[in-house]
Parts: C-alpha cells; sequence; structure tokens
C-alpha cells in the first residue's frame, strides 16, 4: 500500500506582496496545499463514495483508513485489501490524485447509512448530534480502560514538542498537526493537514497500517480546538489522553466522559484544564 504523489505537494510556492512599515516589497512565499480528496470503498463490482473532503495533500492512504476505521466502515487493516489512487482514463488528469479507492476484502459493500453525513464535508468537523453520541455506543464501540498515567509535566512539554517537528509548518504557518506521545513525552508520530480530523485520521490511519492499534499507552495532542469528532476518532484507536492546545466542545466532554478518555485544553504553557477523567493525570 505504497503512494506517490505525482502532482500537488503539501505546500506550494506563491508569489505575495508585504507592506512592512509602508514599505512594499514582491516575493515568493510557501503556502499549504489544499485539494479535493474523494474516498471510495469498492467491493464486488460495487463502488461508493463515502466522503470528499478537503485535505493537504500527502499520506492520502492513511486519511482513508483512518477515516474508514474511525467510523466503523472496517474493523482492522485485514478488512482491506488494497488502496489505490484512481488513475483510469474516466478521470480527468488533474483530479487522479485525488481519488482513493479502497478495496475492501469483502463481496459486498457494508451499511454505510450513518456515513451519509460525510459524503461531503471540509477541513472542519462534521455537524454532528446526541444522536450520533448514542449511535457510538449502539456500535458497540469500547470504553477506554488503559491504566496510562502521565505527570502534569510531560503534558506541559509537548506542545514545544510538536512545534519542533512540524515540517510544513514551519514553512508556511497555515496547516494543523496531531502528534503521538508516549507516557514519558517521547514523540511517536506526527501527522499535519489544513483540517485537524484530517490529521488525526492520518496518525491513526498509519498506526492501523502497521497494525498498532490500539493505542492504549499513549498520548494524542491536536494543534487546535477538540471537537466531538476528534473524542470519536481518539476512542475509536483507543487512545486513553486527548490533548488540545485550545478550548473542547460540549459534546467532545460530554463524549470523553461516557468512553473513559482523559480530555485537556488550553494547553499553553505550563496551564491546562482537565475535562473529563482527571485520574490520568499523576503527578
Amino acid at each position: 500500500m505504497t503512494e506517490s504523489l505525482a502532482r500537488a505537494g503539501p505546500s506550494e510556492t506563491t508569489a505575495v506582496v508585504t507592506y512592512d512599515a509602508g514599505v512594499r516589497t514582491v516575493h515568493d512565499d510557501r503556502v499549504a496545499g489544499e485539494e479535493p480528496l474523494e474516498i471510495r470503498v469498492r467491493a464486488g463490482a460495487a463502488s461508493k463514495t463515502i466522503a470528499i473532503t478537503m485535505r493537504t495533500p500527502g499520506n492520502d492512504f492513511e486519511l482513508a483508513a483512518g477515516f474508514l476505521f474511525a467510523e466503523g466502515v472496517i474493523a482492522g487493516i485485514d478488512d482491506v485489501r488494497e488502496m489505490t489512487y484512481c488513475l483510469d482514463g474516466s478521470v480527468d488528469d488533474e483530479q487522479q490524485y485525488n481519488i482513493v479507492n479502497v478495496d475492501l476484502a469483502r463481496p459486498t459493500l457494508p451499511d454505510m447509512v450513518a456515513l451519509e453525513r460525510h459524503f461531503t464535508t471540509t477541513s472542519a468537523c462534521g455537524v454532528c448530534g446526541r444522536a450520533t453520541l448514542e449511535a457510538l455506543h449502539e456500535r458497540g464501540v469500547p470504553v477506554v480502560t488503559s491504566a496510562l498515567s502521565v505527570a502534569p509535566t510531560v503534558i506541559v512539554g509537548m506542545p514545544e514538542s510538536l512545534r519542533a517537528r512540524q515540517r510544513v509548518f514551519a514553512t508556511t504557518g497555515g496547516l494543523h498537526a496531531a502528534a503521538l506521545f508516549d507516557a514519558h513525552g517521547t514523540l511517536r508520530t506526527v501527522r499535519e493537514d489544513i483540517g485537524r480530523h484530517n490529521a488525526l485520521d492520518k496518525l491513526i490511519g498509519a498506526a492501523l497500517i502497521e497494525r498498532k492499534l490500539p493505542l492504549a499507552e499513549n498520548v494524542v495532542l491536536v494543534s487546535g480546538r477538540t471537537s466531538y469528532e476528534l473524542v470519536q476518532k481518539t476512542i475509536a484507536a483507543g487512545i486513553p489522553v486527548l490533548c488540545g492546545v485550545s478550548a473542547p466542545s460540549s459534546l467532545a466532554v460530554a463524549l470523553a466522559r461516557d468512553f473513559g478518555v482523559t480530555l485537556v485544553g488550553f494547553l499553553r504553557g505550563l496551564r491546562f484544564n482537565v475535562y473529563a477523567h482527571e485520574e490520568r493525570i499523576v503527578a
């Protein structure tokens, strides 16, 4: 399941005019890449578009795998026979690397009514509500029961470690990131994208493809606010601690409390808030 982008990359060069103290200069700058990605699932002779999302090109197979896993379409990487770009002649050349085909290891497509809300999404998180929270219970998604504990000193050190590894952000200033740490604060994996949920899908998809799920001994840090969808994906991956540098939503807090996730927000400097399951924060 290797991938190689033949066209768009994570950033592009563009001309920009800068005014600094009234002095005008023209120069080149780097901006974050943004293009649509269509995720199609196929089984037998059937094919269905699951989602169309705006993303930063790169790690597209991880994004597709992580998304399908978090939404319950696949239970593991063994449910996937192959992932490919759509390179046939029926697709315009400029869009071929914007479509990922996921061939399932089953004869027919699964029931995916619950995914209709994702048919068209953006780089922001999709619309969801209490009914979707209840749907997780109906899906049989397990509560996170990891005995992991993390020191406050480890948590406050994670943002600086993440910033040092945000390669594309350093050149564009326009990307979110998701990072996986162990209990000692060692950074294991980083993925970047214009969308918070895309970055986390790529992170989880990488672990899925490498058969490292569940991530019960890890902490995940996201660069923005923590939404319902980010908590949902964290639960699916079995990650016990989710940290964000900004605020959580009310539904994110409710979901974290229901499913055993330690939820940290406003992680800035030496300060942070704990909104759910503080018992894992141990001095």
